[in-house]
């Protein structure tokens, strides 16, 4: 599939299939691929909690409104960001760059974000979402339907996960066989939303 044709057929789907299993084989496919996806600094800030207990998924279900998608998508995936992942052995994003890329870098990082919590949480979440719409473009190519969510509670699901302190959720993405037709879609005419050098 073509990316236009997967931005086009890509919806939010809102019933899955309980019953299709995805293999191990396409989750792996669709995992390693989606984290081909840019980052801030090359940091990967990404951290992919794949939600595959029976229980826990219900647990989840049960903070996220009654969604059915949480239990009857094929794969749930709760996508976190480690906050201080720009500390931690930060050397490893450029190593196969060259040394005075690395040089300029690594001083550049620890400027960048050292007592700057707000924008170490504000670049994960912008990574985040980059990662998140690679992974449902990806799914769509692999004739998987997705779904991404952020109608739970953020506080519960963190503790039914041990969400670590220095970590933040971003959203869920569920991943799945649709089973139903999305309705028509609904967009605002882009030409009304594009500023020509300023507002």
């Amino acid at each position: 599939m073509d990316v236009i044709t997967a931005v086009q057929q890509r919806r939010a789907a809102k019933s899955f299939d309980p019953h299709h299993q995805m293999s191990a084989e396409t989750k792996r496919t669709l995992l390693e691929h989606a984290s081909l996806a840019p980052s801030a600094y090359n940091i990967q800030h990404w951290r992919i909690v794949d939600v595959q207990d029976p229980q826990l998924r219900a647990a989840i279900r049960e903070q996220a409104w009654g969604q059915a998608q949480v239990t009857d998508a094929s794969a749930l995936f709760v996508l976190c960001a480690d906050l201080e992942a720009w500390q931690e052995d930060p050397q490893r994003y450029w190593a196969t760059s060259p040394q005075p890329v690395q040089d300029f870098l690594l001083p550049k990082l620890d400027e960048y974000y050292r007592g700057k919590p707000e924008i170490a949480r504000d670049e994960a979440m912008r990574t985040l979402g980059i990662f998140g719409m690679t992974l449902m473009l990806l799914a769509q190519d692999l004739g998987y339907d997705s779904c991404p969510m952020d109608g739970f509670d953020f506080d519960a699901v963190a503790k039914l996960i041990h969400l670590p302190e220095n970590h933040a959720i971003g959203y869920m993405i569920a991943v799945g066989k649709g089973t139903e037709n999305a309705w028509e879609r609904n967009r605002v005419d882009i030409q009304s939303l594009v500023k020509i050098d300023h507002f």
